[in-house]
C-alpha cells in the first residue's frame, strides 16, 4: 500500500515506523530538516522536504497512485488542506489529526466527507476518552470498548490470591460455567514473551492477562482475579495541558469531583474559566507538600498528563505511596512501557499509541471496523465486519483453519455481545474481535477479506 504521511514529529514518525515495518510503501514529508533526516537515517521510506501543502511537493510523492495520506503536522489547518488537496489529486482515502474537537463533534453538519476528508482523529481526545474508561474499570490496568461496551477487553496483572493462579484455561472456565469471558492473550512476568492462550495454558502469578468479556462478565472477573470494584468520585489531574482540560472537562460532565493542577498562572486562570465545576490550583505539582495540602491522600485517582514524562511517572509514584488507588500516567517515551507494572504504576497511555491504533485499522485489509495494539504486548486486537463473501461467514468456529497464534475471543450480532465458544456459527453481519501475534495477521486478513 502506498502512503503518504505529512508530519514528521512525534506521531509521524512513530506511524512511520510502525508501518515501514509492515513492508508498506511511505513517503513521509516535512520542512524540517532535521525531522526527516532523523527519519531517513533510522526507517526504510522516503522522505520530502516542504510544505505539504504544496501541489508541486504531492505530484512529486504521486499523490494520485496513494491509498492513503494522513496529515499529522502540529497544525490542524495544515493536515485539513494536505487531506482536501490530496483527495483532489487523486488520493483514494484521506485522514487529518486535528486539535479542534468542535470538528469531531459536529462531523455530520459539516460533512467532511465532502470536502475530502474521510476521519478525523485527535490525539488528546483519545487520550481523555482512554482515561474516563480506565477510571470507569479502576481495578484494571487496560480497557477498551467495542460496540459501545457490548464486547469489553479488560487488561489485569494476576495477583496470587487470584482463584484461578495455577490453573488452567479450561479449568477456570469451569469455575463460572455460563462462561461470559475468554482470555486473548498474555505475558509471563519478566519477559517480552506474549502468548496466545489454549485450554491447556497455565495462569501464573504476574501474569499480565487480556480478557473479552460482555458487561456480564466483568463482575465475574473481578471476583476471578481478586480485584475489588473501586468507586472513583474524587479525581486529581496534574498538568492543565490538551489532555488534561479535555479528561477534567469529561468527568466534570460525568459529575466526578475534579481538582487540576496547572504550573502556568495564566493557563491556571484560563483553565479556572472555562472548567467552573472543577477545583483549578495553580501550582508546582512536583511539590509533594502541595500535593498534601490539596489533601492528595482523600483522592480516589490520580492522572499526570504534563508535559514531561518523568515528572508525570514520580508524581504517580508519589500518588501511589499514598494508597491512592488509581494512578495513571501520560508518558511519550514507548520503553517506559515495560517499566510500569514493576514499579507500581497502574496505567501508562501514549497519545502516539492511541493515534497509531486508530489509523492502523485503515491499513489492514479485510472490513476492520476497529484496531487496538496492546501496550507492550506483541499482539493486536483487530474487530473485522464479516461480509457474505468472507470465507468465515457460515463457517463454525472450530472447523475454521485458525492459525495457532490468534484467537476468536467474541462476536457482536445484532448489536449483542456474545463470546465466541467452539461451537458458534459466524454469519454474515457479525463483528468478530480478533487477537493475533503479527506473524498471523496476513492469514487472517485473508479469512476476512
Amino acid at each position: 500500500m502506498k502512503i503518504i504521511i505529512a508530519g514528521a514529529g512525534e506521531v509521524g514518525f512513530h506511524l512511520a515506523k510502525l508501518l515501514s515495518y509492515e513492508s508498506q510503501n511511505i513517503t513521509l514529508i516535512d520542512t524540517e530538516k532535521e525531522s526527516l533526516m532523523y527519519a531517513d537515517n533510522h526507517l526504510d521510506i522516503k522522505v520530502l522536504r516542504g510544505d505539504a501543502t504544496s501541489i508541486s511537493l504531492l505530484q512529486e510523492a504521486q499523490v494520485h497512485q496513494s491509498e492513503l495520506v494522513i496529515g499529522v503536522t502540529s497544525s490542524e489547518t495544515t493536515n485539513i488542506t494536505f487531506c482536501m488537496l490530496a483527495k483532489q489529486l487523486g488520493c483514494k482515502r484521506t485522514i487529518a489529526r486535528i486539535s479542534n474537537t468542535e470538528f469531531i463533534h459536529n462531523k455530520d453538519l459539516i460533512r467532511f466527507s465532502e470536502l475530502g476528508i474521510d476521519e478525523l482523529i485527535s490525539p488528546e481526545q483519545l487520550a481523555a476518552s482512554e482515561i474516563q474508561l480506565l477510571l470507569n474499570k479502576s481495578a484494571f490496568n487496560d480497557t477498551y470498548e467495542f460496540e459501545g461496551g457490548e464486547l469489553i477487553m479488560i487488561g489485569v496483572s494476576l495477583q496470587k490470591k487470584a482463584p484461578f493462579v495455577g490453573k488452567m484455561v479450561k479449568e477456570a472456565a469451569l469455575i463460572f460455567p455460563e462462561l461470559h469471558f475468554m482470555p486473548l492473550a498474555l505475558q509471563r512476568l519478566g519477559t517480552q514473551y506474549t502468548v496466545i492462550p489454549r485450554g491447556d495454558t497455565v495462569f501464573k502469578e504476574g501474569d499480565q492477562v487480556y480478557f473479552i468479556t460482555t458487561p456480564e462478565g466483568v463482575d465475574e472477573l473481578y471476583k476471578l482475579t481478586n480485584k475489588k470494584k473501586e468507586e472513583i468520585r474524587n479525581v486529581m489531574i496534574l498538568g492543565g495541558s490538551k489532555v488534561g482540560f479535555k479528561t477534567a472537562r469529561e468527568l466534570c460532565d460525568k459529575k466526578f469531583n475534579v481538582k487540576l493542577i496547572e504550573k502556568n498562572k495564566e493557563k491556571a486562570f484560563d483553565l479556572a474559566d472555562e472548567l467552573p465545576n472543577a477545583l483549578v490550583i495553580n501550582g508546582d505539582g512536583r511539590n509533594v507538600e502541595l500535593l498534601e495540602e490539596e489533601s492528595l491522600d482523600s483522592m480516589d485517582a490520580f492522572v499526570a498528563v504534563t508535559g514531561n514524562s518523568e515528572t508525570n511517572i514520580m508524581s504517580c509514584l508519589v500518588a501511589k505511596s499514598k494508597n491512592i488507588k488509581k494512578t495513571i500516567a501520560l508518558v511519550e517515551n514507548m520503553d517506559y512501557f515495560q517499566l510500569s507494572h514493576s514499579i507500581g504504576i497502574d496505567t501508562l497511555i501514549n497519545k502516539k499509541l492511541l493515534a497509531a491504533n486508530n489509523i492502523f485499522r485503515y491499513i489492514r485489509k479485510g472490513e476492520v471496523v476497529a484496531l487496538m495494539r496492546l501496550n507492550n504486548i506483541n499482539s493486536e486486537i483487530l474487530e473485522f465486519e464479516v461480509k457474505p463473501s468472507s470465507k468465515v461467514a457460515g463457517k463454525v468456529i472450530r472447523e475454521i483453519d485458525f492459525p495457532r497464534k490468534a484467537t476468536i475471543g467474541g462476536i457482536v450480532r445484532d448489536g449483542k455481545g456474545i463470546i465466541a465458544l467452539g461451537g458458534l456459527r459466524i454469519q454474515a453481519g457479525d463483528r468478530v474481535v480478533v487477537c493475533s501475534l503479527p506473524e498471523a495477521i496476513p492469514k487472517i486478513e485473508r479469512l476476512f477479506h
